[in-house]
Order: C-alpha cells, then sequence, then structure tokens
C-alpha cells in the first residue's frame, strides 16, 4: 500500500501550481502571454543593440553595463500605485504588497542571482558581436530545460526535446568556429572570455527562470491566490532593486562613478548621446524583464526561453543593419536552427492544449 506523505502532497500541489498557467488556456489565446511576448520582443530586441553600441562608441564600464539590465525598475512604481488606490477603491483593508514575505525573500535571491548575471552577460557583449552573443545566450534554453525538469518537474515532449537539441547544435557550432569573427581592437583571449562568460551567463539564466517559476507556484500553493499582474510586477521590481544593489556595490568598488562624467564627454555621440542611450537601455531592458517574467507565470520557464529563441534572427538582422557585422553562414544555419527549435516547441505545445480538456485556471485574474 503507498502512503502519500505531506512532503509528497506539497511537491504535487508546487509542480500543479507550475502547471496550472500554460494547462489553462492555448498559449497564442492568452492575452496575458501575448502582452508578455510583446513586452519581450521590444525589450530583447533593441536591449543588446543598445549595450553593445555603448561599448562601440567608447564606453567601457562594466559594471555600469550591468546595472543598465536592471536601472528601471522604477518604471513599475506608477502602475504598482495605480493598481493600489484601484484595488482600495473595492477594499479599504487591501494589503500594499501582494507577496509574502518568503515570495519577498525568494525574489531578492532571484534579483542578487540576476545581478551576477546581468555583470557576466555585460563582459561578453563588450568582447563579442551582437549577432553571436545573442546566439550564444540562446543556449539558455537548454540549461531552461534542465533545471526546470529538476525544479518544477518540466513535463518534456517530443517536440520539446527537438527544440532543446536543435538550438544546443546551433550553439556548438558557433564554438566551433569561434574567433572567426572577432571584432576589430579585441585580442583573442578577450574574445574567449567573452565566450566563456556569455555561456555562464546563458546557464546561470537558464536557473533563474525555473527558480522563479518556483517561487511563483509555491506562493500559489500556499495563498491559494490567483497570480495578478501586480504580483508579477512587485517580484520584478523586488528582483530589479536587489539587482541593480549588487551592481551599483560594484560600481563603488570599481570606482565607477568617478569615471562616468569623463566617459560621457569623450563619447562617441555626445554627452547628451550618452545619457540618452543609458536611459534608453534601461527603459527597454525593464520591459524586456517584465515581459520575461510574465511569460513565467502565465506560461512556463521553458516558454519563456523559447520565446527569448524567436527573437535571435530579428537581433541579427539588427546588428547586421546597424552595425554591419559580418553574417556566415555558420551563423546563417544557427539562427536557422534556432528557428526550428521554436516552431517545434510552439507546434508541440499547440497540440498538447488541443489534447487536453479545458481546466480552471489560477491565473484568471488581470489585476490593474
Amino acid at each position: 500500500m503507498e502512503v502519500e506523505t505531506p512532503a509528497h502532497t506539497q511537491q504535487q500541489q508546487v509542480t500543479s501550481a507550475a502547471g496550472a498557467g500554460v494547462a489553462s488556456k492555448p498559449l497564442h489565446r492568452n492575452p496575458r502571454l501575448v502582452l508578455s511576448f510583446l513586452l519581450m520582443v521590444v525589450g530583447w530586441a533593441s536591449g543588446p543593440l543598445l549595450l553593445r553600441d555603448y561599448f562601440l562608441q567608447g564606453g567601457n564600464r562594466k559594471w555600469l553595463s550591468s546595472l543598465l539590465q536592471t536601472a528601471g525598475w522604477p518604471i513599475l512604481i506608477a502602475p504598482l500605485m495605480a493598481s493600489y488606490f484601484s484595488r482600495r477603491r473595492c477594499s479599504a483593508t487591501t494589503p500594499v504588497f501582494l507577496m509574502s514575505p518568503l515570495l519577498l525573500a525568494g525574489s531578492v535571491v532571484v534579483g542578487l542571482m540576476t545581478g551576477l548575471d546581468n555583470l557576466l552577460y555585460a563582459f561578453g557583449v563588450a568582447y563579442l558581436p551582437v549577432s553571436t552573443s545573442s546566439i550564444l545566450m540562446s543556449t539558455q534554453l537548454a540549461f531552461t530545460a534542465g533545471f526546470a525538469l529538476l525544479l518544477v518537474r518540466q513535463r518534456f515532449t517530443a517536440f520539446s526535446v527537438n527544440a532543446v537539441l536543435l538550438l544546443s547544435v546551433g550553439a556548438a557550432m558557433l564554438g566551433m568556429n569561434g574567433g572567426g569573427d572577432r571584432p576589430a581592437g579585441v585580442t583573442r583571449v578577450q574574445y574567449y572570455a567573452g565566450f566563456g562568460m556569455t555561456l555562464g551567463a546563458a546557464a546561470l539564466y537558464g536557473l533563474i527562470l525555473p527558480v522563479m517559476e518556483l517561487s511563483q507556484a509555491r506562493h500559489v500553493a500556499r495563498a491559494g491566490c490567483a497570480v495578478t499582474y501586480t504580483l508579477v510586477m512587485e517580484m520584478q521590481l523586488v528582483i530589479g532593486l536587489a539587482a541593480s544593489a549588487f551592481s551599483v556595490v560594484g560600481m563603488i568598488v570599481n570606482n565607477d562613478f568617478h569615471v562616468i562624467p569623463r566617459e560621457a564627454q569623450e563619447f562617441g555621440l555626445g554627452k547628451a548621446g550618452y545619457y540618452l542611450l543609458l536611459v534608453g537601455s534601461a527603459t527597454v531592458y525593464q520591459l524586456f524583464s517584465l515581459g520575461i517574467i510574465g511569460a513565467i507565470f502565465y506560461g512556463s520557464a521553458l516558454l519563456g526561453g523559447v520565446i527569448m529563441t524567436v527573437l535571435i534572427p530579428v537581433t541579427e538582422v539588427l546588428a547586421v543593419l546597424f552595425f554591419h557585422e559580418p553574417f556566415s553562414g555558420i551563423k546563417g544555419i544557427a539562427v536557422a536552427l534556432s528557428v526550428w527549435g521554436f516552431v517545434s516547441y510552439f507546434y508541440g505545445e499547440i497540440r498538447t492544449h488541443a489534447q487536453q480538456p479545458d481546466k480552471p485556471s489560477n491565473t484568471n485574474q488581470l489585476d490593474v
């Protein structure tokens, strides 16, 4: 006779909560996922280009470029205040924050991990072409798949396994061709250091996404409440604040704040262009961060990684147009494999939902 322990029951609840958002509605018919996808398009298509342009125009602050990837968190304060006053009109006892203490602590940890991930990625962008770093970052899908299997018991189909394999092959092809697209002024050591750090950033990001999904699932399992968009924004604000604090400490230690005024004076786009680029980078990366966390909460960590992958061709084309980066046949094949992997995953999801009966969702609220 099989005895169900409390720990086993809790794990089932967490796993069920993690998958509830995906199972509730087909991906292409979920407005919250569509909104998240649009935010990711804007952020991921333009963020790497702006960050790379910072280095091309004479910028050299790695900690600063790391900060730019999360410094846009104050943008979320206004909509969060609007949401609070809207809830208060309905109930005078509504809490200011919807996050539980455990979810808050988990978000802080994720934020510190994100700060380290941003630093690794900043080194990669500094030494690699945008096209190369973007394709390397697509390997996060393989890491996401592995960690999602361990942490949230992500269910795999033949289509999702095929997507992971295709992306892995594309990254391996780039590695075999490493150094062939080394930018002018970048040494071979710097190129391979950037290559390794970008892969490290992809691996760490592959861990971050399932951790966020697990935090959300445990919150739902304990509180028994819906995942609202307000909760999504609150978690992203805490993550952004913690990651920014991590980068600010690094900037203080590295004496970056004293160097920024001089760097602005010598910047290729001028002083005004320097600060506009910083603000623009922080803004678009915040849109991307809000989009990816929405994709996780209303879909899954694996879905968030897949959406990032499908945006690679957009970044590739823009990098060629604006920076005239070389686009070899190897990169073309890697991009084709990435798109093929996305189509495989998305088609598999549509087939899975078509075979499942409608189930009640824990994400029916869109709190604004």
